[in-house]
């Protein structure tokens, strides 16, 4: 079975929202020091690489990490490719044959592609807007990724769009590597760690539509 690592891992360097602290990894105990073991300390925002937000992130009362329904981030899911370099909108959406209800969608951006490569954060990322947001909800939305840091566009409606979808319970991922996936029908296997926090660092998988778990051994 092909399996697609979707995660960005992280390295020094990683691009992080501009006012967040970078990860720092490192390593206390080593083989090279006479050590027994290797031990480290991992000090990381929860909005860092490949991460998730759950509704607290942007909705007062709602529910933490550790409170997602899983089924919402594993299941059919369908990557989707936009070309634009603008924010995407909900006519961009209107245009697709996608499945109705569309429960998960990954959008894959042209220019996106290679940015968290580049430690200097970019303001221009391609993100959905409120209006792209309302839409896809009503089309049954439970989880939407996208390969940049933050589904919302930076210079206006990044809340908007975030209180949309998190409002009505959308888990969102955020910071993928699409580069290699081709868009179209996949399985998509996400999970954390299950702590009481708005968001947190994840590992992503796809796998070919129809892929059942209960067939891994």
């Amino acid at each position: 079975m092909t399996i697609l690592d979707i995660s960005t891992p992280l390295r020094a360097g990683f691009p992080v929202w501009p006012g967040h602290e970078p990860p720092q990894m490192t390593i206390v105990k080593s083989f090279e020091e006479g050590s027994d073991a290797q031990v480290s300390d991992l000090a990381i925002g929860c909005h860092t690489g490949t991460h998730l937000d759950s509704p607290r992130h942007f909705v007062p009362g709602g529910g933490l990490v550790h409170e997602i329904d899983l089924r919402r981030m594993l299941g059919p899911a369908h990557v989707v490719h936009y070309s634009g370099s603008g924010p995407i909108t909900a006519e961009f959406f209107e245009g697709l044959n996608l499945p109705n209800p569309c429960r998960r969608v990954i959008l894959k951006c042209d220019v996106n592609a290679g940015k968290l490569d580049e430690p200097t954060f970019f303001e221009d990322y391609a993100a959905i807007t409120e209006d792209a947001a309302r839409f896809l909800v009503e089309r049954g939305l439970v989880c939407i990724g996208i390969d940049y840091l933050s589904i919302g566009p930076f210079h206006s409606g990044n809340v908007e769009t975030h209180r949309v979808l998190l409002g009505a319970e959308v888990v969102i991922i955020e910071g993928l590597d699409l580069r290699g996936v081709e868009p179209g029908e996949y399985t998509q296997v996400c999970l954390s760690p299950a702590l009481p926090v708005e968001g947190m660092p994840c590992r992503t998988i796809l796998l070919p539509a129809g892929a059942l778990l209960e067939t891994w051994s």
